[in-house]
């Protein structure tokens, strides 16, 4: 059984009209295509990198998975759970990590959010403290969890991002960006933490959405290549670059010049 499988997936974002607009055209439904039939498959125990520029529709593909948005069209299935049909099901196998994590509470310490946040995933008080303390070693933030998190550096903030999404001991872990605008020691240590203890030590799954060739192509077992709404290539480092014989870097490129079909009017 596959970890994520995704068939046909598409999400359009309604645009917003003016009065004009709706005057003339009240009941056209024009939107921005955000993914356009996304098929996607992801074995268990992989580290996935999904790439592509911004606004290629990584986030969008990585909300959808998490429960958080629903797609306008096609299935997808979290471990053989249908994500509309079964999203109870879903979330226990499944936590995330979204970029410019903001919802912490700033004031309250890395130890006091994490109690708040396991409260609110009904993770029992008898085994609160013991859960709490496990991610907190597991992402190596043991000296700054009694400090507030508004004293936190960027890549703390991100690493307790992680240890929240890790407090339902999840088999998948979404992760979008994780190492933007991190020093690049902060960096190698989130890259090798999400490849080394999540899927080598802990035989998770790692979806993980970047723009950064050098970090899919040292971390990823595969990579897939979207843009403009759209999966444009799949497949290992190697198997995409001819077994070593062009540069990734040449691949993406092409990939990403590809155009999509022209857009036309949502609901028409």
């Amino acid at each position: 059984m596959n970890a994520i499988e995704v068939k046909n997936v598409t999400k359009v974002y309604p645009a917003i009209k003016g009065y004009k607009e709706l005057l003339l055209h009240p009941f056209q439904r024009k939107g921005t295509t955000a993914l356009r039939g996304i098929d996607l498959e992801v074995r268990p125990g992989q580290c996935f990198c999904l790439m592509g520029p911004n606004g290629a529709g990584k986030t969008t593909l990585i909300k959808i998975l998490s429960t958080l948005v629903l797609p306008d069209e096609g299935k997808a299935f979290i471990k053989g759970h249908d994500l509309e049909k079964e999203t109870d099901e879903v979330k226990k196998h499944i936590g995330f990590a979204l970029a410019e994590e903001r919802s912490f509470y700033w004031r309250l310490t890395g130890l006091q959010n994490l109690d708040f946040f396991a409260a609110l995933n009904n993770i029992p008080l008898s085994k609160r403290r013991k859960k709490i303390q496990e991610v907190i070693d597991l992402v190596g933030l043991e000296k700054a969890a009694g400090r507030r998190f508004n004293t936190y550096s960027t890549g703390m903030r991100q690493m307790m991002a992680i240890a929240r999404a890790l407090l339902t001991d999840p088999d998948i872990l979404f992760v979008d960006e994780p190492t933007r605008s991190l020093d690049p020691v902060a960096a190698q240590n989130i890259r090798t933490f999400l490849r080394k203890e999540m899927v080598e030590n802990h035989g998770k799954t790692v979806f993980w959405a970047t723009h950064d060739l050098s970090e899919a192509a040292e971390f990823a077992h595969t990579i897939a290549i979207i843009a403009e709404g759209q999966i444009k290539a799949e497949g290992s480092v190697r198997s995409l670059t001819g077994q070593g014989s062009f540069p990734l870097k040449e691949v993406y490129e092409k990939a990403v010049k590809e155009p999509a079909p022209e857009s036309k009017a949502f609901g028409n």
